[in-house]
């Protein structure tokens, strides 16, 4: 029989389930990409780097095997694939859960049944998937309790992949779409020197378990320090699969970094498990509460939060290094969500679409999940009347103002007294100090104790609104 592979977010030939099985269960394999123009972000960082990693994978097999490929919408795409190889029976992919993959899978379970094509799929990109673990049959709402039963449970181990078990066709099907996808990658920006693939994200797993992990719990929330994984990017791609993450880890001797970072890993099986319960949560605030607030959305302040403009430093120095690198710190995708929420009092929606396409690491789940909890809108969010303080947080978490210096060179020269609140300084030290406010560095775009009290008193009203 002639199987076909369907590669999604699992861009790697090692521990892959769907992968797997189909070369244990095939006697003819087709490995296959398609992909969407619909889905494509043109421009956007979160786009360049994932396509730029399916073209990694591609030229990886297409050294002994081939990935074949094609554009267009998924039920489309396999009409063509099934017109050119009509003894196809079989069809193996890795399932989604949330948002449009799971829509398009339902669509294509039906498709494939009319085709009379066997499905196989499985649960390959979280530890647990959303309905693994629940209370009663019940989804968990909140983060603790779902960790103690989900830290009870025993995780998979890697999967072994054997591509000699079956014969991979690599007779060219799709002649002009090889050649599209060739122009396609062509004109992908080159984002920053990483390295992509699988083989990268293996080294730096086990360059972080053996370096950094001990002192995680330490390290994590300093900017300047970057002593987080930097996996995300390569999970979100699916280049290393998480019972990989999870094995090197548990090898790794007992301290709180390794405790710190399995709950971060509990973390994204918790958001994907909220996204599940919640498939409307990317336009819409969980917390019935907290649906009615009356957002400002002044869209001058939002192209200010955007460009890393407000006059905040470790806002601004977070929001370049987003622009600049595709990437950001965590601890200051927390500051830069609660700021333009709290301080700025703009939709969180509008910033979790901005993330989306800047992103390299984007997923989806993950980036809702922490949007809703930093606007205090989600399942289990910071209290709304936790505010972060933009100057605190700086601060406390970059105390010599490394970071900022780092992505806001007109602050480089000022002393580390001035460096959280530029605004302090007289006009002789701002002289002194080579840097005009509101000329070469701008001015507070807003007074944080003034907003504070402003997000309180919308949040309430919206609470009593919901209440009525």
């Amino acid at each position: 029989m002639t199987s076909v592979m369907w590669f999604r977010k699992d861009l790697r030939l090692s521990d892959n389930k769907a992968l797997a099985k189909a070369c244990e269960e095939s006697e003819e394999l087709i490995l296959f990409f398609q992909l969407n123009p619909e889905q494509f972000i043109e421009g956007s960082p979160n786009h360049q780097a994932f396509f730029s990693s399916v073209a990694y994978l591609k030229k990886q097999i297409d050294q002994h095997r081939h990935l074949h490929v094609h554009f267009g919408n998924p039920k489309d795409s396999f009409k063509e694939l099934l017109k050119a190889v009509p003894e196809i029976t079989d069809i193996y992919f890795n399932t989604d859960e949330t948002g449009y993959g799971a829509t398009r899978d339902q669509e294509m379970r039906t498709f494939f049944k009319e085709q009379k094509i066997q499905v196989h799929e499985f649960m390959d990109g979280y530890l647990h998937g959303a309905r693994e673990i629940t209370r009663n049959g019940n989804y968990y709402k909140v983060y603790t309790p779902y960790y103690k039963k989900w830290i009870e449970q025993v995780k998979e181990s890697p999967i072994e992949v054997n591509l000699s078990k079956t014969t991979v066709k690599s007779q060219l099907i799709f002649e002009k779409e090889e050649a599209r996808f060739k122009t396609f990658c062509e004109q992908l920006p080159v984002l920053d020197d990483q390295p992509l693939g699988e083989a990268y994200a293996i080294e730096r797993l086990k360059k972080f378990v053996k370096e950094d992990l001990k002192v995680y719990d330490q390290k994590r929330d300093i900017p300047e320090a970057d002593q987080t994984s930097r996996l995300s990017r390569h999970l979100r791609t699916g280049e290393i699969s998480i019972r990989t993450v999870w094995q090197a880890v548990q090898k790794a001797p007992n301290s709180t970094g390794k405790t710190t970072f399995e709950k971060e890993l509990c973390w994204r099986d918790f958001y994907h498990m909220i996204y599940v319960a919640f498939p409307k949560q990317k336009e819409e605030s969980i917390q019935e509460n907290y649906r009615y607030v009356e957002w400002e959305n002044k869209r001058a302040d939002f192209k200010k939060w955007q460009a890393g403009q407000t006059g905040f430093p470790i806002v601004d120095a977070a929001m370049r290094q987003l622009n600049e690198t595709g990437w950001m710190h965590n601890r200051l995708r927390m500051i830069t969500a609660s700021f333009l929420t709290k301080d700025l009092l703009i939709d969180w929606r509008w910033g979790e679409k901005y993330f989306q396409q800047m992103l390299v690491d984007y997923d989806p789940a993950s980036n809702i999940g922490g949007w809703q909890w930093a606007a205090s809108t989600g399942t289990d969010a910071v209290p709304y009347f936790r505010i972060f303080n933009p100057t605190t947080q700086s601060e406390k978490f970059d105390p010599k103002g490394d970071f900022i210096r780092t992505f806001v060179p007109e602050l480089k020269a000022i002393p580390n007294k001035f460096i959280h609140q530029p605004e302090k300084m007289t006009e002789a030290q701002q002289k002194e100090y080579g840097i005009q406010l509101g000329e070469t560095y701008p001015l507070p775009i807003v007074d944080h104790k003034e907003q504070r009290k402003r997000a309180l008193a919308k949040y309430e009203f919206s609470k009593e609104r919901a209440q009525e």
